[in-house]
């Protein structure tokens, strides 16, 4: 909406409303001239006449520019620059707050709303974690992953979670199949604490776990496959830029890099993104995603520090 340096008359304990038309008129009058602005609509418009009626002050005010365009959605690559895709983890990810869980019905409920908000991809569920969660990914697949929305008949990725082994991308697959833009986002640890004492494999075993699963999930018919380095903010750098090229070859389309463990300050996520983009061979033919926990509050700070570095943000909400 313009604005205007000129500031419509309010009521205020300290500044009673004028008791006739004839005060009100000449509290009006006493307004400063607005300038002449571009766009002239809402509030600014009764500012610069003050003869406008009250009733102009509470009309809704209609957005004169048109909503950007959304590009046409392929895996590996944004035809557009300036725009962002938006990663959506409630339904999987916010299942994990205490309280928060939710049934197959009411995830399909959470997941309509998703997709009238405009989310370009929807990250459904674990589906190897159980029958139910493989149930509720499917269903949200076969219908929210196939129904168009909005003026733009846009219909969302369904995306679903799985660790690098060929049970957990089975279960995701069958989940995701059923739709339209189906997408399976699979993941191993890649910081040494990890690699030592959580998988108890050493980093070559690491990367061929990795390169395998993401071939294997390809192999499978999906045209879209994530790949995420679990504690990204921990690992080593040159052994990240290695996973993260094998994986690349192996036909990862998105390359998700987590805070897992919520410590990374904004300036330390901003150059790890912009360390991976200039060291990573074979980046180009990826989009680097970002996935922010808010254990010191910083998500959405770390998220917005990687914008200039990264082309789709992974919002956990």
């Amino acid at each position: 909406m313009a604005s205007s340096s000129a500031k419509p008359y309010c009521c205020s304990s300290l500044n009673p409303a004028p008791s006739n038309a004839i005060a009100r008129r000449a509290a009006l009058s006493a307004l400063p001239a607005a300038k002449p602005r571009r766009f002239s609509h809402g509030l600014a418009a009764v500012a610069a006449n003050p003869r406008a009626s009250r009733s102009a002050v509470l009309r809704p005010v209609r957005a004169c520019l048109a909503a950007p365009r959304r590009p046409e959605y392929v895996p590996d690559r944004i035809d557009d620059p300036n725009y962002v895709r938006i990663f959506d983890t409630t339904l999987r990810d916010g299942e994990q707050s205490p309280g928060a869980t939710m049934t197959s019905a009411e995830k399909l409920v959470v997941a309509r709303q998703l997709a009238r908000l405009g989310v370009d991809i929807i990250e459904a569920g674990f589906p190897a974690s159980s029958p139910d969660d493989l149930d509720a990914v499917r269903s949200i697949a076969i219908e929210v992953g196939n129904t168009p929305v909005g003026e733009d008949g846009h219909v969302p990725v369904i995306c679903g979670l799985s660790r690098c082994n060929k049970r957990d991308i089975d279960a995701a697959w069958e989940a995701v199949r059923h739709a339209r833009k189906p997408r399976i986002h699979t993941f191993i640890a890649t910081s040494e604490i990890h690699m030592q004492h959580k998988l108890r494999k050493t980093p070559d075993q690491v990367v061929a776990i990795a390169r395998e699963m993401v071939a294997y999930a390809r192999s499978l018919g999906c045209p879209d496959v994530e790949f995420s380095p679990e504690d990204a903010g921990r690992s080593n750098r040159e052994f990240l830029y290695h996973i993260l090229e094998e994986v690349i070859k192996a036909g990862a389309t998105t390359l998700n890099i987590p805070d897992t463990v919520g410590y990374t300050l904004p300036h330390e996520f901003g150059k790890l993104i912009a360390d991976i983009k200039a060291n990573t061979p074979g980046i180009e033919n990826a989009i680097i995603s970002t996935h922010c926990q808010n254990d010191l509050g910083l998500a959405s700070a770390n998220t917005l520090a990687v914008i200039p570095f990264s082309y789709l943000l992974d919002c956990l909400l």
